[in-house]
C-alpha cells in the first residue's frame, strides 16, 4: 500500500516536473529581487555613516555621527546613541518582503504566464 502511495506521487512530480522548476525558478528570482532591492539602500546608508567612510569624517565631537541630507551637502550631526537597532528592526523587513513575493507572485499569476499548462 506505502508503495503504490509513493509511485503515484512520484509519478504526479514527475509529470509535473516542469511546471515546478518553472515555479521554483521564478520563486527564487523573485525572492533575490526583493532580497536586493531591500537591502541595498541599507548598505548604502549604513556606509555613508560609518566611521571609515570619508562623509562621517565632518563632524566635530565625540559620538557624533554626520547623516546625509538629500541636498548635496547638506549634513546633520546626530549623536551615537540615536542609532540604536529596535525590535521593530529584525520584524519589518522580512514582512516587507513577504508581502513584495506575495504581490509579485499574484502578478506573474494574474498575467497568466503558465495558462496553458493549466488548461489540462
Amino acid at each position: 500500500m506505502t508503495l503504490f502511495f509513493l509511485t503515484s506521487i512520484l509519478r504526479q512530480i514527475n509529470n509535473r516536473y516542469p511546471i515546478l522548476i518553472y515555479a521554483v525558478t521564478w520563486t527564487v528570482l523573485l525572492t533575490v529581487t526583493v532580497a536586493v532591492a531591500s537591502f541595498c539602500p541599507e548598505i548604502a546608508f549604513v556606509s555613508a555613516i560609518s566611521q571609515f567612510s570619508s562623509f562621517s569624517q565632518g563632524c566635530e565631537g565625540d559620538n557624533l555621527i554626520r547623516v546625509p541630507l538629500d541636498g548635496p551637502g547638506e549634513k546633520i550631526c546626530l549623536p551615537a546613541q540615536f542609532f540604536v537597532a529596535s525590535k521593530l528592526d529584525y520584524f519589518v523587513p522580512p514582512v516587507f518582503a513577504a508581502i513584495v513575493v506575495a504581490g509579485s507572485a499574484f502578478v506573474v499569476r494574474t498575467m497568466g504566464l503558465w495558462e496553458d499548462q493549466t488548461a489540462e
